[in-house]
């Protein structure tokens, strides 16, 4: 299905690309500099117990709003929306930066996400509007560019703020940022919206489709070191399922519904949704253990640990250069077969990794990793951006970009709960025999104890590395879901029709 994009010149598109990819790296930013800071941030205002509650709030509010951007952007237009959803991240991030309370620095976090759930999407859209799609398969990439950039600098440039200057201006770095993309966007994209029609905004839908996301994401929170179902958690999950339940009835009832029932039977759609679900889930339960697995397993520092990841964003970005080429040539179903079988062998290279891995082998893996997500994000987005008319974009890339970051949330959940049981077990074991392991009653409130070294200096060095087998036990269990969840992310690519970019579409 085609759409029609907005004919602009040459030179104006340029610029507004410039200032997306700004706006692009404001957002990419932040993800990384403020866990850099956190710990001077307790250090000046306390709050330990509610530490996590700084990015659960940011996480929250950035992940139900994203579908809400999308489908406002498709009634009124793009500008407005993206306008707005850079002020609201600007305003929030000064507020976080005059924080005076830990209280007050997590609700300005909820502000500053009620922002960020427009920047990504909405970005995307535009650039949809502005480009042909093999154009835009060219944009993609430096999009993967700016975001690898900003994954791999960002804690470093965060320390060097926090160290040189004050944790304030991790938060302050945003306004300079976020005023480029909000001058250049606001005033070179000139957009064709018919104003005459009034469309009727789905507040029902709006209001019971936050509910059951809002009450989701409660629940993950609450699971993040190991789910119970306990009596709040069993409300938690109760309300969720009600509460989305009634939404899906109310859409399909609805004159402008939130997400349109008949996306779901686009087919392009529904397994690209289906995929980013589930190769999100496997992606991000690997970013959040490889570390834990290299600091733990191998011994290694924690710089060394997170260094571990460069290999994956490097063979993003590359691969995501690639994969715009071969569009040309290749269905989108064949090109992101190619990207799950690279992402389904890393995990299967992780599955076998033992206590004598080496780190070579370990960057090898990851970087396989890469190349298959390189292949298979930007080519799942160009596939559903393609199968829809204008009137759907916003709402469809949204909804992609949506169903990604709720199987990373799952995925990281699923992972940590799998890894925190299994270690839990072997501490239990070890306590239970009798060995003569000293005090570890630490040990069992908190299996990650062993990465701290004033805990392994208690020990001896038979014991340490009993306990470095430990997590390498755990881990492999995460990495093996890993492959599973891979697997079926493979699986949902296999369900897509064989469709490419026609020759008109190409040109279009």
């Amino acid at each position: 299905m085609n759409n029609e994009r907005l004919v602009l010149p040459s030179s104006k598109r340029f610029t507004i690309t410039i200032g997306i990819l700004v706006g692009m790296f404001l957002a990419a930013l932040e993800a990384t500099v403020v866990g850099t800071a956190m710990p001077t941030i307790v250090a000046s205002l306390g709050g330990l117990e509610v530490y996590s509650l700084v990015f659960s709030a940011y996480l929250l509010t950035s992940t139900v709003t994203v579908p809400v951007w999308g489908k406002l952007s498709d009634i009124y237009g793009r500008r407005p929306f993206y306008l707005l959803a850079i002020a609201l991240f600007v305003v929030g991030s000064v507020l976080c930066g005059q924080a005076r309370s830990m209280t007050a620095l997590i609700v300005f976090r909820a502000i500053q996400g009620l922002g960020a759930g427009g920047l990504l999407p909405l970005a995307m859209t535009i650039v949809v509007e502005l480009y042909t799609p093999l154009e835009r398969a060219r944009i993609q990439g430096y999009i993967s560019g700016v975001w690898g950039v900003a994954s791999i600098g960002g804690p470093l440039l965060g320390g060097i703020i926090t160290d040189q200057l004050s944790w304030r201006w991790v938060f302050y770095l945003n306004i300079p940022f976020g005023t480029v993309a909000a001058l250049i966007v606001g005033t070179q994209l000139v957009e064709d919206y018919p104003r005459s029609k009034k469309r009727a905004i789905d507040l029902s839908g709006i209001l019971l489709f936050t509910t059951s996301i809002t009450l989701l994401m409660l629940l993950l929170m609450r699971s993040a070191s190991g789910f119970r179902l306990s009596g709040p958690n069993a409300m938690l999950l109760g309300g969720c399922a009600l509460a989305m339940g009634l939404f899906v009835r109310a859409e399909r009832r609805a004159d402008e519904p939130l997400i349109p029932v008949g996306l779901f039977r686009n087919r392009v759609f529904s397994g690209a949704a289906l995929n980013g679900f589930f190769s999100w889930m496997a992606m991000f339960g690997m970013i959040s253990f490889v570390p834990l697995f290299v600091q733990g397993v191998l011994g290694t520092g924690a710089t060394e640990a997170g260094s571990v990841l460069t290999p994956l964003l490097m063979g993003w970005v590359v691969f995501a250069v690639i994969g715009a080429r071969l569009l040309l040539h290749v269905t989108f179903r064949t090109l992101m077969l190619m990207g799950m079988s690279l992402m389904v062998t890393g995990f299967v290279l992780m599955d076998v990794m033992g206590d004598g891995v080496t780190r070579g082998l370990v960057l090898r893996n990851v970087a396989f990793i890469g190349a298959g997500m390189g292949l298979v994000m930007i080519t799942g987005l160009i596939a559903v951006q393609s199968s829809v008319p204008r009137g759907q974009l916003g709402i469809a890339t949204s909804a992609s970009q949506f169903f990604r970051s709720i199987g990373g949330a799952i995925g990281v959940t699923l992972m940590g709960t799998i890894m925190t049981q299994r270690m839990n077990a072997q501490v239990s074991v070890l306590v239970q025999s009798g060995a003569d392991a000293g005090d570890l009653s630490q040990l069992v409130e908190n299996p990650n104890a062993f990465l701290q070294p004033a805990f392994r200096a208690a020990f001896s060095p038979d014991l340490i590395t009993l306990f470095q087998s430990m997590p390498g036990n755990a881990l492999h269990d995460t990495f093996v879901v890993g492959t599973v969840v891979s697997v079926l992310a493979l699986v949902s690519v296999a369900m897509m029709p064989a469709v490419r970019l026609t020759r008109s579409q190409q040109e279009q």
